[in-house]
């Protein structure tokens, strides 16, 4: 008689790749180099689908669109938002970044609907003042960080998608602050007196402080503002509980963490690509120009319609943010086993839809290296270009965010003219990829020479 044999269940195997040494896997590896080199060279080695072990945490990276969408949008569920615990700390527990569930689907909607189009069309005023606040003061000649400026231009706005028109004794505490936390925000995460990350901490429970006194004078006043606090003030789930006053800090310092860095390096890389290509420049520059004139030279506000009506200037952006890719991957962490296309994603594992190689990929975007933005005159594929991730968890700043970049470059290209100084090569990570020392440049209005406006 012949023997049964029993059937085997296929297991499902990791995939292949590194875990690199023991306790620091391959962090080293990733943040000694341009991290671009890095998944590049993993993914060319073990193909779309990968591990290592980043930052203390198993990983399993993905490069492929199809991937992206099964993590972020298809199979949401299965994979929650995840950052490491330092930086959890240094947003708060509260914040949207780190929760699934009804309740926070709620509140995402109600971020989203404050940062919605309807909504910041009525902030164009205020952000048009700012960005020429902001030109004018840069425009003395000297030279200037081009990022830092950026920065400090980017806050101003999140701070007036947030608060509306904050009395300027709050705006400076909270710039202040801050500032504080963003420079530790990224050191390393030790709670040794005098360091970085403490002053981080430090400042980080005096911003809950005083958001916590302008929603004070808020209820005092009785004031109804249709603000992003004024939103999570009034917000109230199925059960009627409202937020606590540190559950809305920690959902604001969110809202700008996310918007301040990124807006800010891709307003840095335009300054950038557009020095590097005066073709380009003055076919961006005519556009504007038209505008411009049909404003009376400038006397009359520019207009929401008039910003959605800029395709070169807008193809540009789209061109920049696939380029610089300023998000190159997001965390997502698997609440259960998981197999994809015949491998294990171990429950507890980090994933990392890697972005950066999509977007630089040559079967996607033909001859990836190169700046072209013509290249969005059709538009992507579904799933391939993801500057602002996708699914639920996408940025719900990127509205805000286009917007406030449409308005300072035509008054930048209509009005002032400006050099970037000294060595235009390099890029430095900090997290997020800026040119070489933060883009060194002059600039001066147009009627001006350089000499004369320094």
């Amino acid at each position: 008689m012949k023997k049964l044999k029993k059937k085997r269940e296929r297991v499902a195997e990791l995939p292949p790749g590194s875990m690199g040494w023991p306790f620091i896997g391959e962090t080293l590896q990733l943040y000694s180099q341009d991290p671009k080199i890095f998944f590049t060279t993993k993914q060319k080695r073990y193909g779309e689908i990968f591990k290592s072990h980043i930052l203390g945490c198993p990983c399993v990276m993905l490069a492929s669109p199809e991937a992206a969408r099964f993590v972020l949008v298809t199979h949401a569920h299965l994979f929650k938002p995840t950052y490491p615990k330092s930086k959890e700390r240094m947003i708060g527990p509260s914040a949207l970044f780190f929760h699934q569930g009804t309740y926070h689907n709620r509140l995402r909607k109600l971020v989203q609907s404050s940062l919605s189009p309807e909504t910041i069309r009525k902030l164009v005023p205020d952000i048009e003042a700012m960005a020429i606040s902001a030109l004018d003061s840069w425009a003395g000649g000297q030279v200037v960080n081009s990022f830092h400026e950026m920065k400090k231009f980017s806050f101003d706005v999140g701070i007036l998608s947030i608060f509306g028109r904050l009395d300027d004794k709050y705006r400076e505490k909270l710039k202040e602050n801050y500032c504080i936390v963003d420079k530790g925000y990224n050191s390393f995460p030790t709670n040794i007196l005098g360091t970085p990350y403490s002053k981080a901490l430090l400042a980080r429970k005096r911003l809950s402080k005083i958001v916590s006194e302008i929603i004070c004078e808020r209820e005092e006043k009785k004031l109804l503002d249709k603000d992003l606090l004024g939103y999570l003030m009034n917000f109230k789930n199925e059960r009627g509980e409202i937020l606590t006053r540190d559950q809305i800090a920690d959902n604001i310092i969110g809202v700008l963490f996310a918007a301040q860095d990124t807006t800010a390096s891709l307003l840095t890389w335009i300054l950038k690509y557009l020095h590097d290509d005066q073709k380009l420049l003055e076919a961006v520059k005519a556009e504007q120009k038209a505008i411009y004139e049909v404003n009376d030279g400038g006397k009359r506000p520019l207009t929401w319609s008039q910003t959605k009506n800029m395709p070169l200037t807008y193809r540009v952006i789209l061109e920049c943010l696939r380029m610089a890719s300023i998000i190159s991957f997001t965390y997502r962490e698997a609440v259960v086993d998981v197999e994809y296309k015949g491998y294990l994603i171990p429950k507890g594992w980090k994933v990392m839809p890697l972005f950066r190689n999509i977007h630089h990929n040559p079967e996607i975007f033909l001859d990836p290296q190169n700046f072209d933005p013509s290249r969005f005159e059709v538009a992507p594929k579904p799933n391939t270009f993801m500057p602002f991730g996708n699914g639920e968890h996408a940025c719900p700043g990127n509205e805000l965010a286009k917007l406030e970049t449409l308005i300072l470059i035509h008054h930048l290209l209509t009005k002032f003219k400006w050099e970037v100084v000294g060595s235009q090569g390099g890029i430095q990570y900090g997290p997020f990829p800026v040119p070489q020392h933060g883009l060194p440049a002059k600039f001066w209005r147009e009627s001006t020479s350089p000499k004369q406006d320094a």
